[in-house]
């Protein structure tokens, strides 16, 4: 009978400790491959923002801090004064004339307004003239009002005489 009596003991520990060095093998190629995979998704996360790319924000930006100091006609003058400027949101709003009468309706006074809060902004420049702004906002105001609202928005920019306007606004 030689043979070792513990030789089908080591065969099957050498069996196991293959198995579990594959398997933390494949676990590391999986973890490796998700963060390669997440780095690519994310982009290059410091970007240096163009003038215009900044001057855009800044005139969104704007319209936070007039809203938030309950100047509706400060807010408004974010948009191009024009009869092709549109705003989609629950409906398609076509003209500034409308479009700020529709905002005179819906925000009457500084408490209806709330406080907005904008995040997340991102500028894309579309040439010299043209730029697209996504986005987040935070609507917070009494229930009486209307309560909070939150939702994202992308907005078509043109650079104009006046700086840059609003000429396409999309807001869910």
């Amino acid at each position: 009978m030689g043979g070792d009596p513990l030789g089908g003991v080591k065969s099957a520990f050498g069996r196991l400790l293959r198995g579990a060095v594959c398997v933390l093998a494949v676990a590391m190629m999986f973890t490796a491959c998700a963060v390669a995979q997440e780095k690519t998704q994310a982009g290059d996360p410091l970007h240096t923002a163009t003038r215009e790319e900044l001057d855009v924000a800044k005139a969104v930006m704007a319209q936070e801090h007039a809203w938030n100091r309950g100047d509706l006609d400060g807010f408004v003058k974010g948009y191009k004064d024009s009869a092709t400027t549109a705003f989609m949101g629950k409906q398609i709003v076509e003209g500034y004339t409308q479009i700020v009468a529709e905002y005179k309706l819906d925000y009457p006074t500084a408490a209806s307004m709330g406080t907005l809060g904008f995040s997340e902004l991102e500028v894309h420049t579309v040439g010299e003239s043209v730029a697209v702004c996504l986005g987040k906002y935070h609507l917070e105001r009494a229930k009486k009002e209307g309560g909070g609202a939150d939702g994202t928005f992308s907005m078509v920019l043109e650079k104009t005489g006046d700086g840059w306007k609003i000429v396409l606004d999309h807001t869910t």
